[in-house]
């Protein structure tokens, strides 16, 4: 799940977040009540993690779904009326890191409603980056996770939490990595 790596990737980067990390460093910034879509669930690990902290998942989709709780959906075809629809706050999500999904989604998922996005911190500091700043309101950052179940490698990577949001008219906030 890296750039320095040769492995072959995984079929529609399915990568899953079953590492408790990402749900620990999000969860101090959800408001209280949150109520999300999980756009990119997988077999619903991130869902399970931020349910834990008291949000809640009002619907979840992928399109390889790996639970009979997620709907099989292309999120990229979600219309500003499907979520209103759900009664979510917010859209919360560990998205395909291809830039080629990632990009479109930022950009249509933060019309929408103020999206967390889980990738690599990297990202924040290339040209190609730059087109997202004016909606972008938090970073959190997070450090190495573990990609491969049944490892305890993590991978080559630093990740982060990205708040994004197409209202944001304020510079955007970095909270580095708490003690774990």
């Amino acid at each position: 799940m890296g750039k320095r790596s040769n492995f072959k990737r995984r079929a529609k980067d399915r990568y899953l977040t079953f590492d408790r990390r990402a749900g620990q460093a999000i969860q101090p910034f959800l408001p209280y009540g949150c109520r999300f879509w999980e756009p990119c669930a997988g077999r619903g690990d991130l869902i399970y993690q931020l349910e834990g902290y008291g949000a809640q998942c009002v619907v979840a989709t992928d399109v390889m779904p790996g639970d009979e709780r997620i709907f099989r959906s292309d999120a990229l075809t979600a219309t500003r009326e499907d979520v209103e629809s759900t009664g979510a706050t917010h859209i919360i999500t560990n998205p395909p890191w291809s830039r080629e999904l990632l990009h479109p989604m930022i950009e249509q998922f933060s019309d929408i409603r103020p999206t967390w996005l889980l990738f690599d911190a990297d990202w924040l500091y290339t040209g190609q980056a730059a087109p997202f700043m004016p909606r972008l309101s938090k970073v959190v950052a997070i450090g190495r996770m573990c990609w491969i179940e049944g490892t305890k490698t993590t991978g080559k990577d630093n990740c982060a939490w990205y708040l994004f949001d197409a209202r944001n008219d304020a510079p955007a906030t970095f909270h580095g990595r708490v003690a774990a």
